[in-house]
């Protein structure tokens, strides 16, 4: 019988506890959007609403996968609804968990700060922008930063990393960088920083509204 307070799941073929990373980007992707509005709200409207659901929630989301179980988080669930299709992508369980106490301890902070004591300073600044930069490069590129300070913090080597980065194996042909590659990427810096230069003072003149309709400058 699976036990409800548990860390990770057993399979069939591997030696320690996993996840699946693809219910786990799904999850970060839903909070890192989550997060983005919020936060954008706090500054465009100054309304800090909606940031205070929103950590309360990623607090609670964090508190459960750490000290009950993974599969019982709001947003992995709905994570493994959304890609539950698609090949699960096993993972080591013990550097997500690292990674995911530095979410809970953040998500505290954050809490404490913001709703407990309804403060705003650049220290909860500092934690909503560092907590969507976790979201996001999980979400987007696969890459858990909080796994990468696992080995700082535990000599146990780290398994089973997404996209098997642990493993020391050769770059395959289609993931390498051509020199043909490295100029695209040169000239199209250049190309957004001779648009800067020359023409953002043309950029940052509002558009003319040339049926009437509506004034993007009021």
């Amino acid at each position: 019988m699976t036990r409800v307070i548990n860390f990770g799941e057993q399979v069939d073929g591997y030696l320690i506890p996993v996840l699946n990373e693809r219910e786990i980007r799904a999850a970060a992707g839903i909070m890192f959007v989550l997060m983005l509005i919020s936060f954008m709200n706090m500054v465009l409207v100054q309304n800090f609403t909606l940031l205070k659901y929103s950590v309360s929630v990623f607090m609670l989301d964090f508190v459960i996968r750490v000290f009950v179980n993974p599969k019982y988080s709001p947003t992995l669930i709905f994570g493994r609804i959304i890609v539950r299709k698609q090949a699960p992508e096993y993972v080591g369980a013990p550097q997500k968990k690292f990674a995911w106490v530095i979410g809970v301890v953040l998500s505290v902070v954050f809490f404490m700060m913001t709703v407990v004591m309804n403060t705003c300073s650049p220290i909860t600044n500092l934690i909503c922008m560092l907590c969507m930069v976790f979201l996001f490069f999980e979400s987007a590129f696969g890459i858990c930063l909080g796994c990468k300070l696992y080995p700082l913090f535990f000599r146990a080597p780290v398994q089973l990393c997404a996209g098997d980065v642990c493993e020391t194996k050769v770059i395959q042909e289609i993931n390498k960088i051509s020199c043909a590659q490295r100029l695209v990427i040169f000239l199209f810096v250049m190309y957004v920083a001779l648009m800067i230069v020359f023409l953002n003072e043309n950029f940052s003149q509002p558009p003319i509204d040339i049926f009437g309709v509506t004034n993007p400058a009021n």
